[in-house]
Formats: C-alpha cells, sequence, structure tokens
C-alpha cells in the first residue's frame, strides 16, 4: 500500500486521501489483527485485564516571541513546547518529566519482550499531540513509539486506540465535525506509522469519554464510530444504563454492546467495553486493574463460561502517580502476569479471542446512554424530532436537574454551560466550514480546505473549556478567529 506524507505545504495530512483511508480500512476488514501472533493462552485464562494510556497536549497560539502579548499574532504551538520554552508558564518544571512520558512505552515494552515476557498496553495520543511533538522536534518520541507499532517483534503488545484529532467532546461537537475529527486522526495516524498500522486500530475511545444522551446526538455519534470502521469502543462506567430499568449494568467486566436509537426509529449500535470508577490515575498508576482480575475466575453468562476482562483507561503523564511510581509497577506486574492464568490483554484481541469461541457481538448485554429510559418513557422511537423535544422539555421541567448534555469520566463538568464566549465562535467556525468547504463542494486535498479544517479541529479541544475562563478560553476563541478569517477570505 502506498504510504501518505506525514505534512502537506507545512500543515499535518489531516485530510485528502479519504479513499486510500477508506480501501485501507475496507482491506481489513473482518480479518483478525492481534490473535494469530498473541503468544497469550486465553484457553486457560481465568481473569485478564487491559489498561489504556491516554496523551493529549492542545496546539495554543502562544509560540512567538513575544508570549503574553498580542496572541492574535502568535504561532500555533504544542501546549508542551510552550511549556517547555516559555519562561512565564508555572508548569514548566513538568515539560520534560510530560515528553519522557510520552516516549518511555516505546522503550518499557522492548525491555520487557527482550526479557522474554508477554507486555501489553494500549494507546491513545491525540492528532494535536503528535503535530505539537513533531513542531518541537520530539522526533525521538516519535520514533520510539513508531518501533513499538511497526516492528513485528513488539507490535502485538501495543494497540492503538483511535480517537478524535482535537481531543473534541461529542456531547458539545456538531456531528458532522466530529466525523472530520475521526477521519483527520485516521489519516494522520496513517502518515506517522503506516496504512498497515491503521489497519489494527480497532478501538476508539471517545475524549473525555464523553458519550452524548440526546437519542438523535448518540445515534449519529455510534454511527459515525461504525462508518470509520471501529469495532467497539470505550464507555465510562456511569455513562450508560440498562434499557430495562436505567440502572447501571451488572456485566462490568465483560464486553457489552450499547445501542443507540434516534427520533426517526434508526439504530446504531458498537460493543462497548465498560472503564469503572472514576478519572483516578492511580488505578493505573498502580496497576490496580490487575490486581482486581487476579480475583476473578469465568463469569456465568448466557448458559456459558466467558473470560472477564478488566478495563481501565486513565491520562498517562498526569500527576505524580503517573510520572514517577508507573514505570515501576508496570514492570513489576508485566513481569508477573506473563504467561499465567492472569494475562495483561489488549482488547481486541481479547475480543478476537471470544469471537473464535464463537461469541457474537449480539450476544452481549445491551446498554444505552444514561437517562434515555426516562426520556423513551414519555415517547418512543420514531415517533419524529419534535416529540422526543417535547419529552426532553417535560423532563427539565420536572426536574432541573435532568439534562441531555451527556455524561463522561466526571460528572460535575459542563461542556457547553457558561462558556459562551468560546461555545459561541466555534460554532459559528463549524457552520462557516460546512457552508464553505463542504456544501461549497472545496476538494479535501486543496491547501485551503486543510487549512481551514485544522484550525477549525484545533479549535474544538476540550482544554478551552475544562479549564475556565481566562486565557484557555481566549485560546479557543482566537483560534476559531483565525478560522473564520481563513473561511471568509480564502473561500470568497
Amino acid at each position: 500500500m502506498s504510504e501518505l506524507p506525514e505534512y502537506i505545504d507545512g500543515l499535518p495530512n489531516i485530510c485528502g486521501s479519504e479513499g486510500k483511508i477508506e480501501e485501507t480500512l475496507r482491506a481489513c476488514r473482518g480479518k483478525t489483527v492481534f490473535l494469530h501472533e498473541s503468544g497469550i493462552d486465553f484457553g486457560n485464562a481465568r481473569g485478564c485485564c487491559t489498561v489504556a494510556l491516554h496523551m493529549h497536549q492542545p496546539l495554543i497560539p502562544a509560540g512567538g516571541p513575544g508570549r503574553g502579548s498580542d496572541m492574535r499574532h502568535e504561532p500555533l504551538v504544542g501546549n508542551l513546547q510552550f511549556m517547555q520554552e516559555s519562561p512565564y508558564e508555572e508548569d514548566r518544571h513538568n515539560a520534560d518529566v510530560f515528553r519522557r512520558c510520552y516516549k518511555r512505552m516505546g522503550e518499557i515494552v522492548p525491555q520487557l519482550v527482550e526479557e522474554g515476557k508477554n507486555p501489553r498496553v494500549m494507546l491513545d495520543y491525540t492528532g494535536t499531540l503528535l503535530h505539537g511533538l513533531c513542531l518541537m522536534g520530539a522526533y525521538d518520541v516519535v520514533d520510539s513509539l513508531r518501533t513499538v507499532t511497526c516492528n513485528p517483534r513488539y507490535r502485538r503488545c501495543v494497540e492503538w486506540l483511535g480517537t478524535t484529532w482535537g481531543h473534541a467532546v461529542a456531547p458539545s461537537t456538531p456531528p458532522q465535525d466530529y466525523r472530520l475529527h475521526i477521519r483527520a486522526w485516521q489519516h494522520h495516524f496513517s502518515a506517522i506509522f503506516g496504512r498497515e498500522a491503521l489497519g489494527r486500530v480497532r478501538g476508539f475511545v471517545p475524549s473525555e469519554l464523553a458519550l452524548p444522551n440526546h437519542p438523535d446526538a448518540a445515534y449519529e455519534f455510534v454511527k459515525s464510530v461504525r462508518d470509520c470502521g471501529f469495532l467497539w469502543m470505550i464507555v465510562q462506567e456511569h455513562s450508560v444504563e440498562r434499557p430495562r430499568d436505567g440502572w447501571g449494568t451488572e456485566w462490568l467486566h465483560i464486553p457489552n454492546r450499547l445501542v443507540c436509537r434516534n427520533s426517526e426509529g434508526e439504530q446504531a449500535g458498537i460493543i462497548c467495553l465498560i472503564k469503572t470508577g472514576g478519572s483516578d490515575t492511580k488505578l493505573i498508576g498502580q496497576m490496580q486493574p490487575h490486581d482486581e482480575a487476579c480475583s476473578q475466575s469465568r463469569w456465568d453468562y448466557a448458559g456459558r463460561k466467558i473470560l472477564p476482562m478488566v478495563t481501565q483507561i486513565a491520562d498517562g503523564e498526569n500527576g505524580h502517580v503517573m510520572m514517577n511510581e508507573f514505570p515501576f509497577k508496570y514492570f513489576q506486574v508485566a513481569r508477573e502476569a506473563s504467561w499465567t492464568d492472569v494475562p495483561l490483554v489488549n482488547a481486541t484481541e481479547y475480543l478476537e479471542y471470544l469471537f473464535a469461541s464463537g461469541w457474537k457481538e449480539e450476544d452481549f448485554p445491551v446498554v444505552q446512554p444514561a437517562r434515555q429510559k426516562r426520556i423513551w418513557d414519555r415517547c418512543k422511537p420514531g415517533e419524529g424530532a419534535e416529540k422526543l423535544n417535547q419529552a426532553i422539555d417535560g423532563l427539565r421541567e420536572e426536574d432541573p436537574s435532568f439534562h441531555t448534555e451527556g455524561g463522561s469520566w466526571t460528572n460535575n463538568i459542563s461542556w457547553l454551560y457558561g462558556y459562551d464566549n468560546v461555545v459561541g465562535p466555534m460554532l459559528r467556525a463549524s457552520a462557516l466550514f460546512d457552508e464553505k468547504a463542504v456544501k461549497g463542494g472545496v476538494p479535501s486535498w486543496e491547501h485551503r480546505y486543510r487549512n481551514a479544517l485544522f484550525h477549525l479541529l484545533a479549535a474544538q479541544s476540550s482544554c478551552f473549556r475544562y479549564w475556565g475562563q481566562g486565557r484557555w478560553t481566549d485560546y479557543g476563541a482566537e483560534i476559531c478567529r483565525r478560522a473564520m478569517e481563513i473561511l471568509t477570505y480564502d473561500f470568497a
């Protein structure tokens, strides 16, 4: 397969090769990608666990010599580069540690393999982080990751997870943009690591584990993820519920099936693996998932025995435990777990084992986004958007705490309310991109399309709302302004 260039006219390759991306995914669809070279004795396992490391840094308009003067004239750089170079950044002391965290799994995994061990880890890197690393010349980091991604000796140990290019949260991102984020990430990943590596990416992680619960938004979300070729995704425990009673699922350590229905009666589903607990990096930092897996034995489900898998994902660089304690604990557990009946696994090889054992997607228990039972108790899928919105409005009137902002790793952060100064510009830029670039019929390989898309996706990072009002919302508004300017003048 012909490979894609990493950069085109100074921009990361995030669009323009949609046909090649689809060809890559189509060629790998339905094929086993990990199990044949896994080396794990799944048949004799009584429990297992999988851990994923999430890595992200946004792009910010703060990379010029005048840092802090007029951000309208500052170049976009990765936040890690800003942390490293700015004498005014209070978090500067963490820059080198973060950089080491982004690189280290590319060194830890080969060391363990050469010791005769069988380590496993899943990686989730956003496109803005990968671009920011290249901008700052951190090619050693990318090369380290490329080794464990592409070298046949190590690639079975590391599973990459797809995500949104700019760390956009699904409940507050226009659905058409969310799909562009996914495709942009697939372009960018393929350009860096190769199309063969992209063909092995079967799992998806929503940024902030944010799952829409408005029925129409949730349907579009799952449809986009499936249409982009993904087999499964990770969801947060409290963001899903059982359709029959609205309670959380009791089947936390086996695959579930997320089924979303919309107001027109359409249905989309995908396998989901459930991350238990809140966003606590110490769970992975101390490799607690393996301790939990050691307490398991095969579960009785649907008249059969099924292997349980404990699933955890956490930031791979944030906090003292992940920065400093995780490597030692990971080495210890990877050595202890290798070739045992409680192994470390990656999710796709686990699913491939279940499929090879006769399990099918439709066999797994069904969940839906949280709070949807209350909606469907008042209307039915297929009754139309007007009836759906009446039901939602009625629930809000009766219960001020009811909302359709979705769920994420935390319940105490809104990605919409109180952020009009950045959400408004984001939505205007999105609408203008749809009008000028998409409906205007501009080819996605053109520079002006790629430039506008680059700024639109960079502006939609959750970071520009997560940290509250101040310079972070100003960053987001400024990148939106640049996107609007490009769409206004370059598309005239």
